[in-house]
Parts: structure tokens; sequence; C-alpha cells
């Protein structure tokens, strides 16, 4: 037999006395007959006693042979209808079977004790135990983690890559630019962008002004004057500053609506114009085709992968968080929330009652094939761990129930004439 557990070491040493408690019983009773059988001749009295003794010996030695019979050959010789658990056992699994299946696992019995459950108060309740919660997050991420480590990557990643090729090739781009720069001047952030161009072109002008004066000067004809160079410089440099400073300083100067108009224009050509919608196709196949591009669609999902997995072992990441906040407030629900529970205790119910209705048979072959592949020594062992001390008390009781029989027989032969 396998190694016992610290529990079935107990159990056979519990069985190890009432056995040696239920025999010290019959040898009292065979001691007792002997005395009396001696002394019975002497004093008449002792025919009861030894009449007791006698039909106790009896009981007990049938008991003995019963209980024992159950288990193994009594004295180890193979009488018929003994061992019967080791001969038997395979019938015995299929019969455990359908009565488990059979007064068990049937609908009724199953959705009744389900109903006295409620499951989802006790789960909500749970749950919204921030402690508890962390728990069960660890199962969820044990369970993503399972889950990312049996994936084929190679088949998840060209799955994941046809996704975001379809995606990318079914949206047209040229009106989706369109619509981004329709949001930004709905928002007038192209005003803020215009404003920040112009900041940085007078910062530019500032930065480059002696490069600016050596190109006038270069492209200046011989014969005129420095002193005018330096004028006229001067004159252009400020109108531009000017210019600039007018342009950034009144939201609707002209330059500003023409821009605007210009961009109007320019994205209702970018959702009619098919040269446009064309050219917009034509950029997005090139970018899909580039070898940069191609590959980060290759490496995505193992950047995806890696990054999801130390973030499930990780108990202070932000997935993990998540989902201990995301638990936490699942239970708090359901504690609360009487309509949600009912919910969640009726798909209890039929999921169970699915699984019962469907797999009950499975269930009753699980056991009788367990059953069958016991060494049937080995199962008897097994079941004498389970029931044999409660067995031990047949044949104490056996010993006490014959001895009275007994008496009662001889009391009443001792009576008749």
């Amino acid at each position: 037999m396998e190694t016992m557990s610290a529990a079935d070491q107990l159990r056979r040493v519990g069985v190890q006395r009432m056995k040696r408690l239920a025999l010290a019983f019959l040898l009292v009773a065979a001691v007792v007959f002997l005395l009396a059988r001696w002394q019975e001749p002497h004093h008449e009295w002792l025919g009861y006693v030894r009449a007791f003794a006698e039909a106790a010996m009896v009981g007990a030695l049938a008991d003995w042979f019963a209980v024992t019979a159950l288990f193994r050959h009594p004295l180890g010789i193979p009488i018929p209808h003994t061992a019967i658990i080791a001969h038997r056992k395979d019938q015995i699994g299929e019969s455990l079977g359908e009565f488990v299946q059979e007064n068990f696992l049937t609908r009724e019995v199953v959705n009744d004790r389900l109903a006295q459950a409620h499951v989802g108060q006790r789960l909500g309740t749970w749950l919204s135990e921030p402690t508890n919660a962390v728990r069960a997050g660890e199962a969820v991420a044990d369970t993503l983690r399972g889950s990312l480590e049996v994936l084929d990557d190679r088949d998840v990643s060209s799955a994941l890559q046809g996704m975001i090729e379809r995606k990318i090739d079914s949206t047209p781009v040229a009106p989706l630019i369109g619509r981004a720069i329709d949001v930004a001047m709905e928002g007038d952030h192209h005003q803020r962008l215009l404003d920040a161009v112009l900041e940085g072109l007078a910062h530019f002008l500032d930065d480059n002004r002696t490069t600016f004066r050596s190109r006038l000067e270069s492209e200046s004809p011989w014969w005129v004057p420095e002193p005018i160079d330096d004028r006229i410089f001067d004159k252009i440099y400020s109108a531009v500053h000017r210019f600039l400073d007018d342009v950034g300083g009144d939201s609707r100067h002209e330059v500003r609506e023409a821009i605007e108009r210009q961009m109007i224009g320019f994205t209702e050509r970018l959702r009619t114009d098919p040269a446009l919608l064309a050219k917009g196709e034509d950029l997005k196949r090139e970018l899909l085709a580039h070898r940069d591009v191609r590959a980060w669609l290759d490496s995505l999902w193992g950047e995806v992968k890696r990054t999801t997995l130390a973030a499930s072992d990780d108990p202070t990441s932000e997935l993990r968080q998540r989902i201990d906040r995301s638990l936490v407030g699942l239970g708090e629900r359901l504690r609360d929330d009487a309509e949600l529970q009912q919910k969640v205790d009726d798909w209890v119910q039929r999921a169970v009652g699915y699984v019962v209705d469907h797999y009950r048979g499975e269930v009753a072959d699980i056991i009788s094939s367990t059953v069958a592949k016991w060494d049937g020594k080995a199962t008897a062992e097994r079941l004498e761990l389970q029931v044999g001390r409660d067995l031990q008390f047949i044949r104490i009781n056996g010993t006490l129930v014959g001895g009275f029989a007994g008496l009662l027989i001889y009391t009443f032969s001792q009576l008749l004439p």
C-alpha cells in the first residue's frame, strides 16, 4: 500500500486499538467459560455464567468472522464468499459511482444546496475585504500568467499583426487627417500653433541677425555704401518683426483668416479629392511596408507579453493594483446589491446545473474507474481504515448480545419441566 498520510496513520492506530479491545472481550468470555465449567459441578448457579460466556464466545467468533470476511480471508483460509471487498471492488466502485450520481449529482439537490448557500452575497462580502481581494487578485494573476504561457507566440503574434494591418488598411488615412485638423481647429489649437510658429520665427530672426546681415552684404552691389546697406537691412528687419507682431497680436488678422480658409479647404479636399485620397493610401501602404514598422509589428506581441507577465508577477504594479481595486469594487457591489446577488446566484445555479446534467455520468465513471485501478488488497485496507474502528464495535456488541441471548435460552431451558 502507498505511504499513508498522518490522518490514515491515526486511523490505523485507532483500528488496532479497537481490535485488541474486541479480542479482549472474547478472551475474557473464554476464561469465564473455563472457570464456570470447572466449578459448575460444585455450584449449580455457575451454569448461568457458563451459558452466558459460552454464547458470548460464539457471538464474538461469529462477528469476528463476519467483519474479517469483508476485508480478507479469515486466518488466511480462502473460504468462499470471504475477502468480499478485495474480490468485488470493481462492482463496489460502480455501485458507489451510481449511488453518488443518482442521489447527490441531481439538479434538484444541487439547486437546493446552492439556494441555501447565497453564493452572491457571500462572495461579495468576502471580496469586499481588501486582503481577500488581494488573494483573489493573485489567483487572477496566476490564471493570466498561465494563459499567456500556454499560448503559441507565433500564432498570437501573427493574429495580432493581421488584425492591426486589417484595421489600418480598412481606415482611409486622408479623411482621418482631415478630421484631426477639424478637431484642432474647433478648439482653436491651430491658432495657438500659429502663435508658437510666429514666436519661433521672431526668435529665429533675432538669433540669426548677424547671418542675415552678412548675406545682404554679400549680395549687395559693391558700389552701394555700407551705411545704406545697414539702413536697408534695419528697415527690412524691422518690417518683418512688425509683421510678425501684427499677426501675433491680432486674432482676426487677415493672414490668420487666410490660413484658416486654406486649412478648411485642405480638410475638405482630404475628404473628397480623389488624388489626395489616393496619395494618403499610398503613404499608408509605404508606411506599413517599411522595415522598421514591420519589425515593430513583429515584436509587438512579445513586448505586450513580457510587460504583462512582469506586471502580473509584481504585486505593486499598476495591473495588479487595478485588478485588486476592481475586485474590491465588485465585492462591494455584490455585498450591497440584492438584485446583482440574485443574478449571480441564478448564473451559478444554471452553470452548475448544466454541468450536473451533462457530466454527472463522467463523475460516476471517474469513481468506478479509479476504484478499478486500485489493488484489491489495497482497496480493502483503505476501506478498513475508514470504517474498521466502528466495525469492531460489532464484535464487542456481538459478544455481549450473544452472551445475554445464551443466558436467556439457558434460563428458559431450566424453567421447562
